[in-house]
């Protein structure tokens, strides 16, 4: 089967930093599913782990094979398999610790994987499952936020509202939680896009955002999901959220972060990291199946809306250089994705 992997931990401006390759075909494991895939989009994690490696790190001796983000149709599944059978649509994020998605066929625990929504094509399905499984878990699992909407009408700052997971949180925030939401942008054309995505107000990142928030009237905030820079935005997010407040964080952080600054207020702040549950096979590992199941629910209704902005054919070596480039220019909004082999 057509592959995409890497041989090697390189700039996305070698040739040889990702590359067309054949694998033989997976066989599934008692809970596996072997998915035909059919589009697959494209995350900051994915240039993260094929970006060059600082220290003693020997390069991989088989394709390292990156991605997770898919849509595909299921062609085979293992013995204990009971929720899935050969034919359903389906879309999922996979597991960190497998190999990924960039392959014609790949394996993934069923636990993890969510009937694709009726209303999308695969490309636009491809879209959402690590972003959305990432904003519906920081929202609602690690800042608390009631998806009944108990917390109507309080408000949230997502810093990096155009991205992939701001679009989502975004949507989330306003048409599940109930939230007044204020999305940080520093262009016209992301400030337009979170608008589109639900925002109701706007501010600019490239400005300290205590000051942005303060000149507009807007805070302090009951919640902050960080989506940019912890290290640029920690001493600003501080100032701005409300006593007793949360924050969350999916950036990692370059120097330690001063959590003192949060004792005056009883302020909390936590993680959120959407590989945690397949990668210690936690005892709720099967709650992402069930996310996934909402949210295309969700989708189904018209209440959220696909994050694709950009789509490319076909899956190659070529097309998923391309698209890691334009992910490390920072620049992108909404998901890109790629379709057909």
């Amino acid at each position: 089967m057509k592959a995409i992997g890497l041989y090697q931990y390189l700039p996305i401006s070698n040739e040889k930093s990702l590359v067309d390759v054949y694998l033989d075909r997976p066989r599934p494991g008692s809970r596996d599913l072997l998915v035909a895939v059919q589009a697959i989009a494209v995350n900051p994690v994915d240039t993260k782990v094929r970006a060059p490696r600082h220290g003693d790190i020997k390069p991989p001796e088989t394709p390292q094979i990156l991605g997770w983000d898919a849509a595909g149709e299921v062609i085979d599944t293992g013995e204990e398999v009971e929720g899935f059978r050969p034919g359903d649509r389906v879309y999922y994020a996979g597991d960190i610790t497998r190999p990924g998605c960039y392959s014609e066929m790949h394996l993934v625990d069923e636990r993890i994987v969510g009937h694709m929504p009726e209303s999308l094509d695969f490309a636009a399905a491809a879209a959402l499952p690590l972003t959305g499984l990432t904003a519906w878990e920081a929202l609602f699992d690690r800042l608390g936020i009631s998806p009944a909407g108990a917390d109507t009408g309080k408000s949230i700052l997502v810093i990096g509202g155009a991205g992939g997971v701001g679009s989502i949180a975004t949507q989330l925030a306003r048409h599940i939680a109930g939230l007044r939401v204020i999305a940080s942008a520093s262009r016209t054309k992301s400030s337009v896009w979170a608008k589109q995505m639900g925002a109701h107000h706007i501010v600019n990142h490239r400005r300290p955002l205590d000051i942005e928030l303060e000149e507009h009237k807007l805070g302090p905030v009951d919640y902050i999901l960080c989506l940019n820079d912890t290290d640029q935005h920690w001493p600003a997010m501080a100032n701005i959220i409300k006593p007793q407040g949360s924050i969350c964080s999916i950036v990692d952080n370059r120097e330690p972060l001063d959590l003192s600054l949060l004792k005056p207020k009883s302020a909390t702040f936590c993680w959120e990291f959407m590989f945690t549950r397949s990668m210690f096979r936690t005892t709720d590992m099967h709650r992402q199946q069930e996310i996934l199941n909402e949210i295309a629910q969700l989708v189904d209704r018209g209440t959220l809306k696909s994050t694709v902005n950009l789509v490319q054919q076909p899956i190659n070596a070529t097309n998923l250089r391309e698209a890691h480039r334009l992910l490390e220019t920072g620049r992108t909004i909404g998901k890109l994705v790629l379709e057909g082999w």
